[in-house]
């Protein structure tokens, strides 16, 4: 299965307009940013291990990285707080979990 950055994108911000929508005005341009940059993460991790250059645990960190960098990103936007950005953030990526881990041959997510 492979993966496709505008779609996993799409999603992945669909999600973060619902979970987040008292706030979407102030975040919609983060939320398309920070949705696409975690949709490339995705796609870079399925294709270094693909030609097996990436091991489990520097897939897991790249994960990380990307998560704490939307995390923060998220953050500067007043009022929201720390437990709706997780919710969203896991949210999002529970809804393309499947999909995610299917093409990088282990559970990511």
């Amino acid at each position: 299965m492979s993966l496709e950055v505008n779609a996993l994108a799409d999603q992945l911000r669909g999600v973060l307009k619902t979970e987040l929508r008292t706030y979407w005005p102030e975040i919609k341009e983060y939320a398309k940013t920070e949705s696409a940059k975690l949709a490339q993460t995705l796609v870079m991790i399925e294709t270094l291990r693909t030609v097996g250059k990436l091991s489990d645990q520097q897939a897991e960190l790249h994960l990380q990285i990307q998560k704490n960098a939307m995390r923060s990103v998220l953050l500067t936007v007043e009022g929201l707080g720390l437990l709706a950005v997780e919710h969203a953030i896991n949210a999002a990526l529970g809804l393309v979990k499947d999909q995610v881990n299917a093409a990088v041959g282990f559970a990511l997510l």
